[in-house]
Parts: structure tokens; C-alpha cells; sequence
């Protein structure tokens, strides 16, 4: 009886999987908010990947004659302050903010949730693990990409460094109170009676049970990284001309404000838009894929 028990459950549960994650894509297409966030940050994403197709100009390349020109019919957003198209800056700019972004997120969640899951597991390490989390928590990332611009030198690599040292911290504080969450649990408990060894109840266990919660976690931080990102490149610590950088983009065209607006108008208004669209999309991830939010 109970092995027909054990040989029936999979079956219901691998038939759950499929309608759990049309479940989430149901409830996110009908959050117009989130639709439409994901919309925007979708095109905007698209629009990176294939910029060399989509920009209408060389963003690179200068013609004095045409210097600060306003938004017109040829160039939709106007010129820089060398004539350089504003449009294809924007586009090839949005490819290196989202990068930086992206990488940003992505190491330094790995390496905060390793950190995080590993001090819930191994209690020991707890205690000097934490404390060094807490002493990251003490550096803002602005100063934190200082450092790391007057070791490496200012620059793209620069800004990432600081970016997934910034986001170190905050992740492993939530991978940790997720995994002691699940630490709790009796099949823990039940693996290492039957001898389980630790790196299959870390990797296969432990840290499955906790991505949807650093996934949702990682979502949320994804604006903010971008923003950090943009306010080093508007110190002058990111990407260096003439490299296109929304951030740096928008510290260049800080002297004209007065004369020509537009070209630190536009670069400010995609980063609001980048962040904002990020922003809301994370909230409506957090609010379909966190039991303790769902009615």
C-alpha cells in the first residue's frame, strides 16, 4: 500500500509543477501594471541586444556643425554637444547600463546567497560570516566604487566590482533567513540521519528551497544596482568617453543645461525609466511568488 502510495505522489506533484507556473503567469498577466512594466523593460532590453540594428546613427561619430541641435525630424531626441545623435547614444548607452546592472546582480547574488546559506547550514561559520556582512553594510557603494576606482582605475570593470560588492550583503542577509526557514524542516533533519552528505543537502535541498525567495529578492535589487550604477558613472567613476553610459551621458550634459536641456534631460528620463519599470515588475514578482502575500 505505501509503495503505491510513494509511486502515485510523483506523478500528482510533477502535474502541479506546469499549473503553479501558469499560475504565476496568470496572475502577472492580469496585473496591468506589471504587464506594462515588463512591456517597457522588455523593448528597452531588445532594444540593447540589437542596438547596432536599431540605432539610426553612429553613436560614435562627431559633426560640429550639428552640436546641440534640438530634437527634429531627422534626429529624434537632437544632438550632443558634438554633434553625436542622442537616440543612438541612448540605445547603445541603455546595452552597457543594463550589463553592468545585470552582472552586478548576478555575482554578487551568487555569492551572497552561498554566503547566506552557507552560515545557516554550518552554524559555526555563522558568527564570522555575518559579522563580515555587517562590516560591507558599513560602506555605502558610492564609496565603495572610490575604492575600487582608485585601485583599478575608473572604468566599466570598476563600476561592476562595486556593484557586486554592494550587493554581497543584502543578499546573503536574505538567502540566510530563508535557509534557517528551511533548516527547520524534518527532511533535513531526515537526510542526515540517513547519511546524506552535506553537499547534496546544500546544493540539492537547502538551496533549491530558497531560490524563489533570492530570485524575488535579487528582482527588487535589480533597479537599484542600475541607479547605483548610473550615479558612479555620473561621478565619473564608470565608463569614460566616449563611451556611451546613461549615467555619464547625463553628468556630460549637466554644463548645457541651460542651452540645450535635452541632452541630459533624455539620458535621466531612461534611467527613471529603467529603474521605475524594474522597480514595479519586482514588486508584482514579489507579490505572486511570496506565499506569506498571496490571499
Amino acid at each position: 500500500m505505501s509503495v503505491q502510495a510513494v509511486s502515485g505522489e510523483a506523478p500528482v506533484e510533477a502535474a502541479r509543477a506546469p499549473s503553479g507556473r501558469a499560475h504565476v503567469l496568470r496572475r502577472l498577466m492580469r496585473d496591468k501594471v506589471a504587464f506594462g512594466a515588463a512591456t517597457v523593460l522588455g523593448v528597452v532590453i531588445l532594444a540593447a541586444v540589437f542596438a547596432p540594428w536599431v540605432a539610426p546613427f553612429d553613436p560614435y561619430l562627431t559633426d560640429l556643425s550639428k552640436a546641440m541641435v534640438p530634437p527634429n525630424e531627422i534626429n529624434w531626441l537632437g544632438t550632443d554637444n558634438t554633434g553625436r545623435d542622442i537616440l543612438s547614444r541612448l540605445i547603445f548607452g541603455a546595452r552597457n547600463t543594463l550589463m553592468m546592472g545585470l552582472v552586478g546582480v548576478l555575482i554578487g547574488g551568487m555569492v551572497g546567497g552561498t554566503l547566506g546559506i552557507m552560515a545557516a547550514f554550518y552554524r559555526r561559520l555563522d558568527g564570522w560570516i555575518m559579522r563580515l556582512v555587517d562590516v560591507m553594510l558599513a560602506f555605502p557603494a558610492i564609496l565603495i566604487g572610490l575604492a575600487v576606482a582608485a585601485i583599478f582605475g575608473a572604468g566599466l570593470t570598476a563600476v561592476v566590482i562595486a556593484l557586486v560588492v554592494a550587493d554581497i550583503p543584502g543578499t546573503a542577509r536574505v538567502s540566510r533567513g530563508a535557509a534557517m526557514g528551511v533548516m527547520g524542516q524534518e527532511f533535513i533533519e531526515a537526510g542526515r540521519a540517513v547519511g546524506v552528505s552535506d553537499f547534496t543537502l546544500i546544493w540539492r535541498y537547502l538551496a533549491l528551497n530558497c531560490v524563489s525567495t533570492i530570485f524575488v529578492f535579487l528582482t527588487l535589487r535589480f533597479g537599484q544596482t542600475i541607479l547605483v550604477g548610473s550615479a558612479l558613472g555620473f561621478l565619473g567613476m564608470g565608463a569614460q568617453p566616449p563611451t556611451a553610459e546613461l549615467g555619464m551621458m547625463a553628468a556630460q550634459g549637466r554644463d548645457f543645461l541651460f542651452m540645450a536641456p535635452h541632452i541630459a534631460t533624455f539620458p535621466s528620463l531612461a534611467i527613471f525609466i529603467i529603474v521605475l519599470a524594474a522597480n514595479l515588475l519586482g514588486d508584482a514578482l514579489r507579490d505572486v511568488l511570496d506565499p506569506r502575500l498571496q490571499t
